[in-house]
């Protein structure tokens, strides 16, 4: 692969990187209830040295009902001061299912105008299988400043969605399973409706994934949104179950060059909660 700061590097480039000043390593590891994983508990186990944890619910504006929606600019500012985190770094994110939930991240980061940031491909599990260095101890951490400018073109929210979904001006790709993308599935979550938003189309996150949990190179990535009927020359909006999964399609558009593209917080956690937004099934 291409090692690009601003997408994804590989364990070689963290590695060789890990011990630059202006470096910062990230644990984004976040599971759904079902994986009966503990993220901040497997950080405190081990994690790549001097990497901080974010903690996606926590990180998230706690006033609204949806599932750890992207939060307030001044509570990103507070956590990331704190974290030690701030202009002139370069971050690396990554997480313990291998290329899922430090997508997310690097998308935030991106939503508050940062762009040094990128994805470790393969992530924790990667690294740990190439005996790469790790730590039990939590880093020193020190105040730093942070600039923060919301990119708004980079979120959508529902009525933007179900106007897209309308229109037909966006493409509307849908990062959760087949299964539950035709509503055969049940929902992870009570209280979801089963479907999709009308229109919307289906590239399954992990299809995009080698089996090392490494992203595929850009022209494959390009042959799955192209087979799943996605027009690449319009805007696209990701959407999975609840905003995670969808940045891993965003940052497969990124790799790819397609530059204009915006994820739906709310996600299918949003439209399956609302009686009144049209649902697809089959």
């Amino acid at each position: 692969m291409t090692d690009d700061p601003q997408t994804l590097v590989s364990t070689d480039w963290l590695e060789r990187h890990l011990k630059d000043p202006d470096l910062r390593a990230i644990d984004a590891s976040w599971y759904l209830p079902a994986a009966g994983r503990d993220p901040r508990a497997e950080y405190e186990q081990g994690h790549i040295p001097g990497a901080r944890f974010f903690d996606i619910d926590e990180i998230s504006d706690l006033r609204s009902e949806m599932p750890h929606m992207a939060p307030p600019v001044e509570k990103f500012i507070s956590r990331m001061r704190a974290m030690g985190v701030g202009d002139g770094h370069q971050v690396v994110i990554y997480d313990g299912a291998g290329l899922m939930s430090a997508a997310r991240v690097w998308w935030l980061f991106r939503l508050m105008g940062k762009s040094d940031v990128a994805v470790l491909d393969g992530g924790y599990p990667k690294w740990i299988a190439e005996g790469r260095p790790t730590e039990d101890m939590a880093p020193i951490m020190r105040d730093r400043h942070i600039t923060v400018t919301r990119q708004n073109n980079l979120v959508r929210d529902v009525t933007q969605v179900a106007s897209a979904a309308k229109l037909g001006d966006h493409e509307i790709i849908d990062a959760r399973s087949p299964g539950r993308f035709q509503g055969v599935e049940p929902e992870p979550r009570e209280g979801l409706r089963q479907g999709r938003i009308p229109g919307s189309k289906n590239v399954f996150f992990q299809t995009l994934l080698n089996a090392n949990g490494t992203m595929k190179e850009p022209a494959k990535l390009r042959g799955i949104f192209e087979a799943a009927g996605v027009d690449l020359g319009k805007p696209a909006i990701t959407t999975c179950g609840s905003g995670v999964t969808a940045a891993v399609l965003s940052l497969a558009l990124e790799r790819m060059g397609h530059r204009q593209h915006a994820l739906y917080d709310g996600s299918w956690a949003e439209w399956g909660m609302y009686g009144d937004l049209k649902v697809e099934t089959g």
